[in-house]
Protein backbone atom coordinates (compact mmCIF):
# COMPACT_ATOMS: atom_id res chain seq x y z
CA UNK A 1 0.00 0.00 0.00
CA UNK A 2 1.31 3.84 -1.07
CA UNK A 3 2.25 5.65 1.85
CA UNK A 4 0.08 9.26 1.82
CA UNK A 5 2.92 10.93 3.04
CA UNK A 6 6.79 9.82 2.66
CA UNK A 7 8.86 11.90 5.76
CA UNK A 8 11.29 11.19 3.98
CA UNK A 9 10.28 13.18 0.47
CA UNK A 10 8.07 15.47 2.09
CA UNK A 11 6.34 17.27 -0.84
CA UNK A 12 3.41 19.10 0.96
CA UNK A 13 5.39 22.45 0.40
CA UNK A 14 7.38 21.48 -3.43
CA UNK A 15 10.66 20.13 -3.74
CA UNK A 16 13.66 22.58 -4.55
CA UNK A 17 13.97 21.93 -8.15
CA UNK A 18 9.94 21.78 -8.91
CA UNK A 19 8.36 24.43 -6.92
CA UNK A 20 6.45 26.90 -9.51
CA UNK A 21 7.25 30.24 -9.18
CA UNK A 22 4.07 31.35 -8.59
CA UNK A 23 4.97 35.36 -7.44
CA UNK A 24 5.17 36.48 -11.29
CA UNK A 25 1.07 35.51 -11.42
CA UNK A 26 -0.40 36.10 -7.89
CA UNK A 27 -0.61 39.71 -5.96
CA UNK A 28 1.69 41.33 -8.87
CA UNK A 29 -0.27 44.14 -8.05
CA UNK A 30 -0.06 44.12 -4.22
CA UNK A 31 2.70 46.93 -2.89
CA UNK A 32 2.04 45.36 0.90
CA UNK A 33 0.21 43.52 2.98
CA UNK A 34 0.07 44.79 6.75
CA UNK A 35 -1.70 42.49 9.60
CA UNK A 36 -5.26 43.08 10.41
CA UNK A 37 -6.23 43.11 14.37
CA UNK A 38 -8.84 40.40 14.47
CA UNK A 39 -12.44 41.73 15.69
CA UNK A 40 -12.35 39.64 19.17
CA UNK A 41 -9.26 41.51 20.20
CA UNK A 42 -10.69 44.71 19.72
CA UNK A 43 -14.03 43.64 21.49
CA UNK A 44 -11.69 42.38 24.15
CA UNK A 45 -10.16 45.48 24.48
CA UNK A 46 -13.23 47.66 24.33
CA UNK A 47 -15.95 45.72 25.62
CA UNK A 48 -19.64 46.55 25.61
CA UNK A 49 -20.86 47.92 29.36
CA UNK A 50 -24.04 47.03 30.33
CA UNK A 51 -25.58 50.33 29.69
CA UNK A 52 -24.85 50.44 26.15
CA UNK A 53 -25.61 47.19 25.48
CA UNK A 54 -29.30 47.57 26.81
CA UNK A 55 -29.28 50.92 24.83
CA UNK A 56 -28.43 49.10 21.35
CA UNK A 57 -31.02 46.43 21.86
CA UNK A 58 -34.18 49.20 23.21
CA UNK A 59 -33.36 50.94 20.23
CA UNK A 60 -33.20 48.38 17.67
CA UNK A 61 -36.72 47.23 19.48
CA UNK A 62 -37.57 50.68 19.03
CA UNK A 63 -36.93 50.94 15.09
CA UNK A 64 -38.60 47.42 14.49
CA UNK A 65 -41.29 48.60 15.93
CA UNK A 66 -42.36 51.54 13.77
CA UNK A 67 -40.72 49.92 11.07
CA UNK A 68 -43.82 47.51 11.65
CA UNK A 69 -46.29 50.25 12.52
CA UNK A 70 -46.42 49.32 15.85
CA UNK A 71 -45.23 52.35 17.03
CA UNK A 72 -46.44 56.17 15.61
CA UNK A 73 -43.03 58.35 15.84
CA UNK A 74 -40.98 59.04 13.27
CA UNK A 75 -37.54 57.54 13.31
CA UNK A 76 -34.79 60.40 12.97
CA UNK A 77 -31.35 59.85 11.57
CA UNK A 78 -29.77 62.58 11.45
CA UNK A 79 -25.73 63.68 12.17
CA UNK A 80 -22.53 64.56 9.96
CA UNK A 81 -22.10 63.36 6.13
CA UNK A 82 -18.89 61.42 7.65
CA UNK A 83 -16.92 61.69 11.13
CA UNK A 84 -13.63 62.83 10.87
CA UNK A 85 -12.97 64.40 14.55
CA UNK A 86 -13.61 62.55 17.65
CA UNK A 87 -14.33 65.19 19.41
CA UNK A 88 -16.56 66.97 17.54
CA UNK A 89 -18.90 63.66 17.30
CA UNK A 90 -19.19 63.67 20.72
CA UNK A 91 -19.90 67.40 21.16
CA UNK A 92 -22.65 66.60 18.39
CA UNK A 93 -23.93 63.82 19.90
CA UNK A 94 -24.16 65.37 23.53
CA UNK A 95 -26.00 68.23 21.88
CA UNK A 96 -28.55 65.52 20.56
CA UNK A 97 -28.47 63.36 23.69
CA UNK A 98 -30.75 66.39 25.32
CA UNK A 99 -32.99 66.73 22.54
CA UNK A 100 -33.83 63.12 22.07
CA UNK A 101 -34.60 62.87 25.47
CA UNK A 102 -36.86 65.67 25.18
CA UNK A 103 -38.71 64.47 22.11
CA UNK A 104 -38.29 61.20 22.87
CA UNK A 105 -42.42 60.72 22.38
CA UNK A 106 -42.25 61.90 19.26
CA UNK A 107 -39.20 60.95 17.62
CA UNK A 108 -36.65 57.93 17.73
CA UNK A 109 -33.24 59.76 16.91
CA UNK A 110 -30.70 57.68 16.00
CA UNK A 111 -27.37 59.42 15.01
CA UNK A 112 -25.39 58.90 11.66
CA UNK A 113 -22.14 57.80 12.37
CA UNK A 114 -20.67 57.26 9.06
CA UNK A 115 -16.88 55.43 8.96
CA UNK A 116 -16.91 55.04 5.50
CA UNK A 117 -17.47 56.63 2.44
CA UNK A 118 -17.62 55.61 -1.12
CA UNK A 119 -16.02 57.38 -3.88
CA UNK A 120 -17.01 58.26 -7.02
CA UNK A 121 -13.48 57.89 -8.28
CA UNK A 122 -10.70 59.06 -5.32
CA UNK A 123 -10.85 60.71 -2.54
CA UNK A 124 -11.10 60.39 1.43
CA UNK A 125 -11.93 56.85 2.15
CA UNK A 126 -13.54 57.55 5.81
CA UNK A 127 -12.41 57.35 9.60
CA UNK A 128 -11.85 53.72 9.57
CA UNK A 129 -9.39 53.92 6.03
CA UNK A 130 -7.73 56.63 7.05
CA UNK A 131 -8.41 58.03 10.60
CA UNK A 132 -5.28 60.59 10.28
CA UNK A 133 -6.21 62.31 7.19
CA UNK A 134 -3.48 62.29 6.23
CA UNK A 135 -3.39 58.78 3.53
CA UNK A 136 -1.28 56.45 5.98
CA UNK A 137 -4.23 54.39 6.02
CA UNK A 138 -3.79 53.36 9.94
CA UNK A 139 -6.66 50.94 9.62
CA UNK A 140 -6.19 49.06 12.89
CA UNK A 141 -5.94 52.57 14.28
CA UNK A 142 -9.25 53.68 12.71
CA UNK A 143 -10.88 50.31 14.11
CA UNK A 144 -10.24 51.27 17.33
CA UNK A 145 -11.23 55.00 17.25
CA UNK A 146 -14.44 54.06 15.48
CA UNK A 147 -15.50 51.54 18.09
CA UNK A 148 -14.25 53.71 20.96
CA UNK A 149 -16.67 56.50 19.54
CA UNK A 150 -19.32 54.16 19.41
CA UNK A 151 -19.03 53.46 23.02
CA UNK A 152 -18.50 56.88 24.44
CA UNK A 153 -21.78 58.06 21.73
CA UNK A 154 -23.82 55.32 23.46
CA UNK A 155 -22.74 56.01 26.73
CA UNK A 156 -24.34 59.24 26.15
CA UNK A 157 -27.70 57.12 25.61
CA UNK A 158 -27.56 58.08 21.84
CA UNK A 159 -28.04 55.49 19.42
CA UNK A 160 -25.48 55.14 16.84
CA UNK A 161 -26.22 54.79 12.94
CA UNK A 162 -23.86 53.95 10.41
CA UNK A 163 -23.72 52.60 6.87
CA UNK A 164 -21.54 49.51 6.06
CA UNK A 165 -19.72 49.31 2.99
CA UNK A 166 -16.70 46.97 3.63
CA UNK A 167 -17.95 43.67 4.59
CA UNK A 168 -15.54 43.08 7.15
CA UNK A 169 -15.98 45.52 9.04
CA UNK A 170 -19.22 45.00 10.71
CA UNK A 171 -17.70 42.31 12.93
CA UNK A 172 -15.70 44.89 14.64
CA UNK A 173 -18.18 47.59 15.36
CA UNK A 174 -21.43 45.77 14.30
CA UNK A 175 -22.97 44.97 18.02
CA UNK A 176 -23.19 48.51 18.79
CA UNK A 177 -24.91 49.63 15.78
CA UNK A 178 -28.55 50.40 16.17
CA UNK A 179 -29.45 50.99 12.55
CA UNK A 180 -27.49 50.92 9.76
CA UNK A 181 -27.71 51.56 5.89
CA UNK A 182 -27.12 49.82 2.53
CA UNK A 183 -25.94 52.84 0.05
CA UNK A 184 -27.12 53.62 -2.99
CA UNK A 185 -23.92 52.26 -4.86
CA UNK A 186 -23.89 49.34 -2.76
CA UNK A 187 -27.75 48.49 -3.05
CA UNK A 188 -27.24 46.48 -5.60
CA UNK A 189 -24.42 44.23 -4.91
CA UNK A 190 -25.39 40.93 -3.83
CA UNK A 191 -22.76 40.42 -0.78
CA UNK A 192 -24.20 43.22 0.61
CA UNK A 193 -27.76 42.05 0.73
CA UNK A 194 -26.31 38.97 2.10
CA UNK A 195 -24.80 40.67 4.80
CA UNK A 196 -27.79 42.76 5.55
CA UNK A 197 -30.01 39.24 6.06
CA UNK A 198 -26.94 38.32 8.84
CA UNK A 199 -27.00 41.40 10.53
CA UNK A 200 -28.51 41.99 14.10
CA UNK A 201 -30.07 45.51 13.38
CA UNK A 202 -32.96 46.77 11.08
CA UNK A 203 -31.61 47.94 7.76
CA UNK A 204 -32.32 50.56 5.17
CA UNK A 205 -31.26 49.98 1.64
CA UNK A 206 -31.58 53.02 -0.49
CA UNK A 207 -32.62 53.38 -3.93
CA UNK A 208 -30.19 53.27 -6.29
CA UNK A 209 -28.13 56.65 -7.99
CA UNK A 210 -30.09 56.87 -10.82
CA UNK A 211 -33.31 56.73 -8.69
CA UNK A 212 -34.50 53.13 -9.48
CA UNK A 213 -36.24 52.19 -6.21
CA UNK A 214 -36.47 48.45 -7.70
CA UNK A 215 -33.23 47.75 -6.59
CA UNK A 216 -34.01 48.75 -3.56
CA UNK A 217 -37.32 46.58 -3.08
CA UNK A 218 -34.78 43.55 -4.46
CA UNK A 219 -32.67 43.81 -1.86
CA UNK A 220 -35.33 43.61 0.90
CA UNK A 221 -36.70 40.66 -0.59
CA UNK A 222 -33.06 39.36 -1.07
CA UNK A 223 -31.87 40.51 3.03
CA UNK A 224 -35.21 39.06 4.34
CA UNK A 225 -34.19 35.72 2.74
CA UNK A 226 -31.59 33.03 4.18
CA UNK A 227 -27.61 33.09 2.88
CA UNK A 228 -24.70 31.12 3.03
CA UNK A 229 -21.79 33.23 2.29
CA UNK A 230 -17.75 33.21 2.77
CA UNK A 231 -16.73 35.85 5.33
CA UNK A 232 -14.32 36.04 8.58
CA UNK A 233 -15.18 35.23 12.28
CA UNK A 234 -14.95 37.72 15.44
CA UNK A 235 -11.31 35.06 15.86
CA UNK A 236 -10.70 36.36 12.30
CA UNK A 237 -10.64 33.05 10.84
CA UNK A 238 -12.34 32.30 7.36
CA UNK A 239 -15.75 30.59 7.71
CA UNK A 240 -18.79 29.84 6.00
CA UNK A 241 -21.80 32.23 7.40
CA UNK A 242 -25.49 31.21 7.18
CA UNK A 243 -28.08 33.62 8.18
CA UNK A 244 -31.33 33.58 9.00
CA UNK A 245 -32.28 36.90 7.08
CA UNK A 246 -33.83 39.94 8.52
CA UNK A 247 -37.11 41.16 8.20
CA UNK A 248 -36.55 44.63 9.32
CA UNK A 249 -35.43 46.01 6.57
CA UNK A 250 -36.64 49.03 4.55
CA UNK A 251 -36.45 51.62 1.39
CA UNK A 252 -34.30 55.36 1.28
CA UNK A 253 -35.67 57.62 -0.70
CA UNK A 254 -32.46 59.28 -1.87
CA UNK A 255 -33.15 60.87 -5.33
CA UNK A 256 -31.53 60.08 -8.50
CA UNK A 257 -31.96 62.13 -11.88
CA UNK A 258 -35.22 63.80 -10.13
CA UNK A 259 -36.19 63.94 -6.56
CA UNK A 260 -38.43 61.39 -5.01
CA UNK A 261 -38.95 62.84 -1.69
CA UNK A 262 -42.32 64.45 -3.19
CA UNK A 263 -45.70 62.62 -3.00
CA UNK A 264 -45.58 60.92 -6.40
CA UNK A 265 -42.18 59.42 -5.07
CA UNK A 266 -43.32 58.06 -1.89
CA UNK A 267 -46.27 56.85 -3.83
CA UNK A 268 -44.15 55.40 -6.68
CA UNK A 269 -41.67 53.77 -4.03
CA UNK A 270 -44.85 52.06 -2.10
CA UNK A 271 -46.37 50.27 -5.34
CA UNK A 272 -43.11 48.77 -5.83
CA UNK A 273 -42.94 47.19 -2.28
CA UNK A 274 -46.70 46.54 -2.83
CA UNK A 275 -46.12 44.16 -6.13
CA UNK A 276 -43.45 42.45 -3.92
CA UNK A 277 -45.90 41.92 -1.30
CA UNK A 278 -43.74 44.20 1.14
CA UNK A 279 -45.08 46.85 4.10
CA UNK A 280 -45.48 50.39 2.26
CA UNK A 281 -43.23 52.07 4.26
CA UNK A 282 -40.47 54.40 3.03
CA UNK A 283 -37.73 56.46 5.13
CA UNK A 284 -36.98 59.51 3.22
CA UNK A 285 -33.27 60.93 2.43
CA UNK A 286 -33.49 64.78 2.85
CA UNK A 287 -30.00 65.31 1.21
CA UNK A 288 -27.99 63.81 -1.37
CA UNK A 289 -29.62 63.89 -4.86
CA UNK A 290 -33.13 64.81 -3.30
CA UNK A 291 -31.71 67.85 -1.85
CA UNK A 292 -29.89 68.41 -5.69
CA UNK A 293 -26.28 68.71 -3.01
CA UNK A 294 -27.46 72.14 -1.84
CA UNK A 295 -27.57 71.25 2.18
CA UNK A 296 -30.05 73.89 2.76
CA UNK A 297 -32.58 72.35 0.62
CA UNK A 298 -33.21 69.71 3.53
CA UNK A 299 -34.93 71.94 5.24
CA UNK A 300 -37.03 72.69 3.17
CA UNK A 301 -37.86 69.09 2.22
CA UNK A 302 -38.04 68.01 6.20
CA UNK A 303 -40.85 71.12 6.49
CA UNK A 304 -42.50 69.48 3.55
CA UNK A 305 -42.50 65.83 4.88
CA UNK A 306 -43.92 67.16 8.46
CA UNK A 307 -46.89 68.96 6.87
CA UNK A 308 -47.68 65.10 4.81
CA UNK A 309 -47.10 63.77 8.37
CA UNK A 310 -49.31 65.92 10.00
CA UNK A 311 -52.31 65.87 7.48
CA UNK A 312 -51.82 62.12 8.07
CA UNK A 313 -49.04 60.66 5.74
CA UNK A 314 -48.29 57.17 7.54
CA UNK A 315 -46.05 55.70 5.09
CA UNK A 316 -43.55 58.06 6.05
CA UNK A 317 -42.09 56.16 9.22
CA UNK A 318 -38.25 57.75 8.56
CA UNK A 319 -36.44 60.78 7.43
CA UNK A 320 -32.62 61.37 7.39
CA UNK A 321 -30.71 65.05 7.55
CA UNK A 322 -27.14 65.58 7.18
CA UNK A 323 -25.77 68.14 10.13
CA UNK A 324 -23.22 68.68 11.93
CA UNK A 325 -21.59 71.56 14.40
CA UNK A 326 -21.43 74.31 11.79
CA UNK A 327 -22.97 74.76 8.44
CA UNK A 328 -21.23 73.59 5.24
CA UNK A 329 -18.40 72.00 4.36
CA UNK A 330 -14.49 72.09 3.57
CA UNK A 331 -11.30 70.83 1.79
CA UNK A 332 -9.29 68.49 3.31
CA UNK A 333 -6.18 69.86 2.37
CA UNK A 334 -2.57 69.36 3.51
CA UNK A 335 -1.38 71.87 5.89
CA UNK A 336 -4.48 73.55 6.29
CA UNK A 337 -5.92 73.66 9.74
CA UNK A 338 -9.75 72.61 9.72
CA UNK A 339 -12.78 74.72 10.76
CA UNK A 340 -14.50 72.84 14.01
CA UNK A 341 -17.31 71.47 13.02
CA UNK A 342 -17.51 71.77 9.72
CA UNK A 343 -17.89 68.77 7.98
CA UNK A 344 -15.37 67.48 5.19
CA UNK A 345 -16.99 65.69 2.51
CA UNK A 346 -20.79 66.34 1.82
CA UNK A 347 -22.15 69.98 3.49
CA UNK A 348 -24.39 70.00 5.89
CA UNK A 349 -26.89 71.80 8.16
CA UNK A 350 -25.49 73.18 11.28
CA UNK A 351 -26.89 72.60 14.31
CA UNK A 352 -28.49 76.01 14.65
CA UNK A 353 -30.57 74.95 11.73
CA UNK A 354 -30.97 71.51 12.59
CA UNK A 355 -32.80 71.58 16.22
CA UNK A 356 -35.75 73.85 14.55
CA UNK A 357 -36.69 70.92 11.89
CA UNK A 358 -36.63 68.10 14.27
CA UNK A 359 -38.60 69.93 16.87
CA UNK A 360 -41.27 70.48 13.76
CA UNK A 361 -40.77 67.08 12.76
CA UNK A 362 -42.30 66.05 16.42
CA UNK A 363 -45.50 68.86 16.37
CA UNK A 364 -46.06 67.23 12.96
CA UNK A 365 -46.06 63.75 14.46
CA UNK A 366 -48.39 65.27 17.52
CA UNK A 367 -50.42 66.75 14.97
CA UNK A 368 -51.28 63.23 13.51
CA UNK A 369 -51.88 61.87 16.80
CA UNK A 370 -54.02 64.51 17.66
CA UNK A 371 -56.48 64.32 14.50
CA UNK A 372 -56.85 60.46 14.68
CA UNK A 373 -57.43 60.57 18.37
CA UNK A 374 -60.44 63.22 17.50
CA UNK A 375 -61.62 61.20 14.34
CA UNK A 376 -61.52 58.19 16.76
Amino acid sequence: MQRIDDPAHDREVGVRDGTQDTTRIDDVRIAAVRPLISPALLQDDLPVPPAVQALVERARAEVAAILRAEDDRVLVVVGPCSIHDHGEALDYAGRLAGLAAELRGDLALVMRIYFEKPRTTVGWKGYINDPLLDGSFRINEGLRRARRLLLEVGALGVPPGTEFLDLLSPQYIADLVAWAAIGARTTESQTHRQLASGLSCPVGFKNGTDGDVQVATDAIVAARASHAFMGMTKMGQAAIFETRGNDDTHVILRGGKVPNHDARGVDEACASLARAGLPERVMVDCSHANAGKQHLRQIAIADELAARIAAGERRIVGVMLESHLEEGRQDLRPGVALRRGVSITDACLGWAQTEPVLRRLAAAVRARRAATSDRG
